[in-house]
């Protein structure tokens, strides 16, 4: 498996150079959406809207793609698949924890914590390095970043409200054409 810290660290800034912020590097050693060749996934997004579009996605894509073959960081063939975040998004730097607070994530510990190492429940707010978190079952808890495994937002109602685009360029546009029914002419 590659070194992410280190990949993290020679992709950040070719993302930081198109006003991107890094989400999240990850391997997937079995590919990824469907792929059964290893992956390098990357996802990043603009600060002002937290998304990326296509154009976004291909040319971080070429720049690592660039990069990657003067340096060749990654000994074995692989996939790179570069991505927004998505709406139900991996949480993955402290910020993610104050930025989506009042929405639910799922969250794994690395390990155990008084028992439990899930949580589910509606983010509440960091301070300083702790994460608090209204879980379902068990009311607030509290643990530090550094006890974080893997964690996501989960899609609610609430979260596709508040993520509606605020840039909608692109999108396609539909013309309604008035319905023709026949068996209304007899």
């Amino acid at each position: 498996m590659p070194d992410l810290d280190k990949l993290s660290s020679l992709i950040a800034p070719e993302a930081e150079a198109l006003g991107f912020s890094l989400v999240r590097v990850a391997w997937f050693s079995n590919g990824a959406q469907g792929s059964d060749e290893p992956t390098l996934q990357v996802m990043a997004e603009r600060p002002e809207t937290r998304q990326l579009n296509i154009d976004d996605c291909a040319a971080l894509s070429h720049r690592i793609s660039d990069l990657f073959d003067e340096l060749d960081p990654i000994v074995e063939a692989y996939r790179l698949e570069v991505s927004s975040p998505g709406i139900d998004r991996p949480l993955t730097r402290l910020a993610d924890f104050s930025d989506w607070v009042g929405h639910e994530a799922k969250i794994e510990l690395s390990e155990p914590m008084d028992g439990r190492k899930n949580i589910r429940g509606d983010l509440a707010g960091v301070d300083g390095e702790d994460i608090h978190v209204n879980d379902r079952k068990a009311g607030r808890l509290t643990f530090p970043f550094s006890a974080l495994g893997h964690a996501k937002l989960l899609l609610t109602d609430r979260l596709i409200a508040s993520t509606a685009p605020i840039n909608s360029d692109g999108a396609d546009e539909v013309e309604a054409e008035p319905i023709h029914d026949e068996a209304q002419e007899d």
